[in-house]
């Protein structure tokens, strides 16, 4: 976004000044040590959730709970409808081989071992991009974006219909932050949606405790949230 001269949010107190720039604040180091600072909470709260609030099976756990109650005469509280879908050869039963009720993986050592509710990969996603579209302007309008092309070994100019924004990408990012690790098997789509918006308030709230302690005169930073709504902090 430095490199493609995105200009920073309105609300920075030195945009637009013919004399001064931030750096320590309000400038480059500021905003790359602020990204560092969310990262870092946004684990350590999403953390709490997985260990001390929610503890949430895994769906490859899930899957094997499901596999050993229907083949190995396991019982596990698994409601019936599940019990019964994989047993025909309707919904999950039509794309599963028989006997086998174990959901494919597309890491081979499998899905890690902390809970999973929430997500960490969302969490910071939600926190990091959340930072970026308070910080610079998110309604700056890429110029000449790219595409991959069908081999993703080149890029081609973006010939689609919308205008690409910076705010709209920073969404995109972040969607496709959490929403890989649902495609890969270890997480549920609950995990990876509720957990960027987990991200996006602890950004907003460090913002919020950052804004009293500038000795520039700072009004604060607009920015989109995920739900749409635009907030100043």
């Amino acid at each position: 976004m430095l490199g493609l001269g995105v200009p920073f949010d309105a609300g920075n107190p030195y945009e637009g000044s013919l004399t001064q720039m931030g750096f320590g604040t309000f400038g480059g180091p500021h905003i790359a040590t602020l990204l560092c600072e969310v990262s870092t909470r946004a684990l350590k709260a999403v953390w709490n959730q997985k260990w001390f609030v929610h503890r949430r099976l895994r769906p490859e756990v899930f899957a094997a709970r499901i596999h050993r109650t229907l083949t190995n005469g396991a019982n596990y509280p698994i409601h019936p409808d599940i019990l019964t879908s994989i047993n025909t050869n309707t919904r999950l039963g039509g794309f599963l081989p028989s006997g086998n009720a174990l959901l494919p993986m597309a890491f081979p050592e499998g899905s890690p071992t902390h809970p999973a509710y929430g997500a960490g990969h969302a969490t910071v996603a939600g926190a990091c991009s959340t930072i970026l579209k308070a910080w610079f302007d998110e309604s700056f309008i890429i110029q000449n974006p790219v595409v991959p092309d069908d081999s993703g070994l080149n890029l081609l100019p973006y010939t689609g219909g919308d205008t690409l924004t910076i705010g709209g990408e920073l969404n995109k990012i972040a969607s496709n932050v959490a929403n890989g690790r649902n495609i890969a098997g270890v997480h549920w789509r609950s995990d990876s949606t509720e957990s960027l918006k987990l991200g996006e308030s602890i950004a907003i709230s460090i913002l919020k405790d950052q804004k009293a302690c500038y000795n520039e005169v700072f009004n604060g930073f607009s920015l989109t949230k995920f739900d749409g709504s635009t907030i100043l902090v």
